[in-house]
Formats: structure tokens, sequence, C-alpha cells
């Protein structure tokens, strides 16, 4: 697994900060449904953090229904998972991100149209 340079937030815990690291590559299939997940070790290494931080980001992760356990395999991405992440993600954009967004366009005086056609100014 390639080592990947994070700047952790203050703001939340690193392992829900791993967590989101691991729901984004669910979601761009950098790990697909039915794939293996590194073990706990390497994705530790990868992200410059502790074991134990990585173990408790798949724990919940398995919580929540994304990832199974399989003996002898290690954490794997459960089947059907991705529409379900994309479901939820969508939601929680439009409910979270969305308004704070929308309030800045607004503020700024820019034009969605205008910023997909690359003329901000």
């Amino acid at each position: 697994m390639k080592r990947r340079p994070h700047k952790w937030q203050n703001e939340q815990p690193i392992y829900k900060q791993l967590m989101d690291e691991v729901i984004a590559a669910i979601l761009d299939r950098t790990y697909a449904e039915g794939q293996r997940l590194p073990s706990v070790r390497a994705l530790a290494e990868a992200y410059n953090v502790n074991p134990l931080t990585s173990a408790k980001a798949y724990r919940e992760l398995q919580r929540e229904g994304l990832i199974e356990s399989v003996r002898g395999e290690g954490f794997i991405v459960k089947e059907g998972v991705h529409a379900s992440l994309m479901k939820r993600e969508r939601s929680r954009f439009i409910k979270e991100e969305w308004p704070h967004l929308r309030a800045r366009l607004a503020r700024l005086d820019l034009d969605l149209k205008a910023l997909f056609a690359g003329s901000a100014e």
C-alpha cells in the first residue's frame, strides 16, 4: 500500500478521519465491493498512525455494516455498500454542506453556470 501523507484535523478523532478516508476510497472504487482491504498494520503504516487507531477505524466501519471480517482474509468491503454509501453521502452533502456553499456563492455573487464555464470573475 502506498504511503499517503496526511494532515489530521484537531476537531475530530483520527480514527474517524481514517474512517472517512476508507469511505472515500470505497466511493471512488479504490476498494471495490468484495475486495480485501489493507491489513490493520498496512493501513496504519500508510497513514502514519498507530495500529490501534486503524483497528478502531475498521471496527467502527464493521459496526456500521460497511465492511466485514473474513476469517483468514482480513477485512473486505461488503457487497452492495457502494450504492448505500453514495445515497448516504449525497444526502449528507445536501443537508450539511450545500447550504453553506450556496450561502457563500450568494455572498460572493457567484453564478454556478459561470463557475462551471470557468469564467467566475
